[in-house]
């Protein structure tokens, strides 16, 4: 289990029992989206509001605590900041499935006259499961 208390005080943060519980809430998923994180919260404090909820959210992802991940057609999902990787996203299901960037992947992100600081890679596919329905 993460420590939210350290890791948003780590990155300039008050750590609120409002980000605590929305860090929780996205770390016990993986990957949510903003309503789903509601929902959780909201089961431990009722009074709670969703704008409470976009604020900090959006607070935590400037201060680099969270990462926003878009996904075509839906409202994107949240992950806690972690090491450099891929996201390979099914557009029948909607799982995230993180991967590894690999060597090569970094040599192919080498642009002429471009200092990369930082990347985001999303694919969008068929996830093993849903690619056997079909």
């Amino acid at each position: 289990m993460t420590n939210y208390i350290s890791l948003l005080k780590e990155n300039d943060l008050k750590a609120t029992i409002q980000r605590t519980s929305i860090l929780a809430s996205i770390d016990d998923a993986g990957h949510i989206n903003i309503d789903d994180i509601y929902d959780n919260v909201k089961k431990q404090y009722p009074t709670l509001s969703l704008a409470t909820i976009y604020k900090n959210i959006i607070v935590m992802q400037e201060n680099n605590v969270i990462v926003e991940v878009p996904m075509n057609g839906e409202k994107s999902k949240y992950e806690l900041k972690k090491d450099e990787h891929m996201h390979l996203i099914c557009q029948e299901c909607g799982h995230i499935k993180d991967t590894k960037i690999t060597s090569e992947t970094k040599e192919a992100l080498i642009i002429e006259n471009f200092q990369l600081k930082s990347s985001q890679i999303n694919l969008f596919g068929l996830c093993e499961k849903c690619q056997s329905k079909a």
